[in-house]
């Protein structure tokens, strides 16, 4: 593993531009001078619609596509100038499981790993299949699992080499609630134990339920960013007379089939935000 060139943010972006030129139609800007930085350790939501570029700003991080102009930096390595040295400190989880559906849970992990040079591929697949609660799964071929389990054999294998900045981009694209849930703790865990993740996402939920900064990408730059906390502080507060709080068609999904209660919550009259 390269060792970073400098302290500071696990990724800083200065400026950063993008344009598509294309046969028919003129040029496409996509990026016009982005700024953005993520914290070591920490979990940034990149939010925008379709088209923003969200996916164009993840692959010239990931060194696989060159920016028109500014300046890219993960790990502390220029990723234009030290793009071998980037691609050692990260992985890319796109927004299909990148999993081969003939091999086992377990053969699909040793195989990155063999691929990664691990020393001990056999013990590196068994202590991740553990820690992404598929051993019982281990040994049956992926494609026999369900949508949820294949995101998280995905994401176990794009940890192998123990990269420090992980890129997701729209991981739950296409997953029922619970698998989202899972899919979700599985990044939480990543952040505590110290890797940064820089996540793209269309759902709000996503970037409110994960995130500990929120950026939105909106006509080629980056609008805001912030906390939840902070993004809400920008809209005027509201004057609330009553409420109550009906479970959501998510919570009683959720309450029948994994066990969570719903609850309804009356409160007062009050000034909210």
């Amino acid at each position: 593993m390269s060792q970073l060139t400098e302290p500071g943010p696990a990724i800083r972006v200065r400026d950063l531009r993008k344009t598509y030129h294309q046969k028919q139609g003129g040029d496409l800007p996509v990026l016009r001078g982005v700024d953005l930085e993520v914290a070591r350790g920490s979990i940034v939501a990149l939010l925008g619609s379709n088209g923003a570029g969200k996916t164009t700003m993840v692959r010239i991080l990931s060194t696989l596509l060159a920016a028109d102009g500014g300046t890219a930096h993960v790990n502390g390595f220029n990723v234009a100038a030290r793009a071998a040295d980037v691609r050692e400190s990260i992985s890319l989880t796109g927004q299909f499981a990148a999993v081969d559906e003939v091999l086992t849970g377990r053969e699909n992990l040793v195989l990155v790993a063999r691929l990664r040079h691990v020393p001990d591929p056999a013990g590196t697949a068994t202590d991740l299949l553990a820690r992404f609660s598929l051993t019982e799964a281990g040994d049956r071929r992926a494609g026999t699992y369900s949508g949820g389990m294949r995101r998280r054999l995905d994401i176990a294998m794009s940890l192998i080499g123990d990269p420090q900045v992980v890129f997701l981009d729209e991981p739950t694209t296409g997953l029922d609630p619970q698998a989202r849930i899972d899919v979700w703790r599985t990044v939480r865990t990543l952040a505590e134990n110290g890797t940064t993740v820089l996540l793209t996402t269309q759902y709000l939920d996503e970037a409110e339920q994960l995130a500990d900064r929120i950026a939105i990408l909106h006509e080629g730059r980056i609008v805001v960013d912030g906390t939840l906390a902070e993004l809400k502080a920008l809209l005027p507060p509201a004057k609330v007379e009553y409420v109550e709080k009906q479970p959501s068609l998510e919570d009683v999904f959720l309450a029948l089939v994994g066990g969570a209660t719903p609850t309804a919550t009356p409160t007062t009259t009050k000034e909210e935000r």
